[in-house]
């Protein structure tokens, strides 16, 4: 089998870090894609801002100051253009972009990509249109995340939720948008709607506590509206959040033209809790609109859909069991054999 090198120069994390905390997404696709390469039997290695080596479900961790192995059949350099180049002898190297593709567009990316011409690897349709066609590159590929077991499997509810909905985003990523949507024109209409946030800094690291003070000021707002059914939670582990997922009727996001897969939709959807989102970003890829949920055009859209879906059980009841019959399917182990196909044999 393979030998997989993935190396991340982002925040501190682990195998065991999903366990024990709120992670975000990258993240967490990196968790779950070694974990799934290394469950086929590859030899998967993660170089990381991680405090020690580790070696769990299969995968060896250990800090990137540590250096990398001299060689890998493939290397996966994560978002960072000081990764790129860092294990020139591996047979094929894949950067991994996760954001808006645009960011490479700088000397820094550009004069890496020219000299080692990766293979570029995207989240999804709208991810791979926002890299520029000039853009140095050795092919691009498509991996889609995969939803994690953990939601496609769980059990959904058995009920019919009360008017509970639910935002699992960052708090910059139009928090404070729908905080004043739900306060003026969804929650006065839906008599006992809440709207339970589980969101904050810590989710981010330290990229979170450079942005603490902006989202302060929006969940500071949250904290205004108590009144008005919006509850603070905070971000959670994993397995708290599919059980609050369990308990949602509905999860309210704008999207945002910065996400490029969204899986804090992806998972909604999976526990078959429909979303009322707008078309932004890859929105339209998690969500089908008008069966598992509604991509609105604009904010009235927005608003119908929000209270229709909170107060009409029939209607929850259609898009709750639509979600669960399509939005199951793409798991870790499809990832990962898109990711089995570029290894050079």
């Amino acid at each position: 089998m393979a030998r997989i090198v993935i190396a991340d120069d982002g925040i501190e994390f682990d195998g065991k870090t999903p366990e024990q905390r709120a992670l975000g997404g990258v993240e967490s696709t990196i968790v779950s894609m070694s974990e799934e390469l290394a469950s086929r039997g590859h030899k998967v290695l993660v170089r990381n801002m991680c405090k020690a080596p580790l070696v769990y479900k299969g995968v060896d961790w250990a800090p990137l100051k540590n250096g990398l192995p001299d060689t890998a059949d493939l290397y996966i350099a994560n978002r960072g253009d000081k990764l790129i180049n860092l294990l020139p002898k591996a047979k094929r190297t894949l950067f991994w972009t996760h954001n808006p593709a645009g960011y490479t567009v700088k000397w820094r990316y550009i004069s890496k990509l020219w000299w080692r011409k990766p293979l570029f690897g995207f989240i999804g349709e709208y991810h791979a249109k926002t890299l520029p066609k000039w853009v140095p590159e050795g092919g691009r590929v498509i991996i889609p995340y995969g939803i994690p077991d953990a939601f496609r499997t769980a059990e959904p509810t058995k009920e019919t939720p009360p008017p509970r909905a639910v935002f699992t985003s960052n708090p910059l990523r139009s928090l404070d948008w729908l905080l004043e949507l739900w306060a003026e024109r969804i929650q006065p209409n839906v008599p006992g709607a809440e709207l339970h946030i589980f969101s904050g800094h810590q989710t981010y690291g330290s990229v979170g506590d450079d942005k603490a003070q902006a989202m302060k000021t929006v969940l500071d707002r949250a904290e205004e509206l108590k009144d008005q059914g919006v509850i603070l939670r905070g971000p959670v582990p994993k397995a708290q959040l599919i059980d609050e997922l369990r308990a949602a009727r509905a999860m309210l996001y704008r999207s945002d033209l910065n996400e490029t897969f969204c899986l804090a939709l992806g998972e909604a959807q999976a526990m078959g809790v429909p979303c009322v989102t707008q078309d932004f970003g890859s929105a339209y890829e998690r969500v089908i609109d008008g069966e598992t949920g509604t991509v609105a055009p604009d904010d009235d859209t927005f608003v119908k859909a929000a209270i229709d879906l909170l107060k009409n059980d029939d209607l929850w009841h259609k898009q709750h069991l639509a979600a669960l019959d399509n939005q199951r399917k793409w798991s870790w182990a499809e990832a990962a054999q898109l990711v089995e196909g570029i290894i050079p044999q």
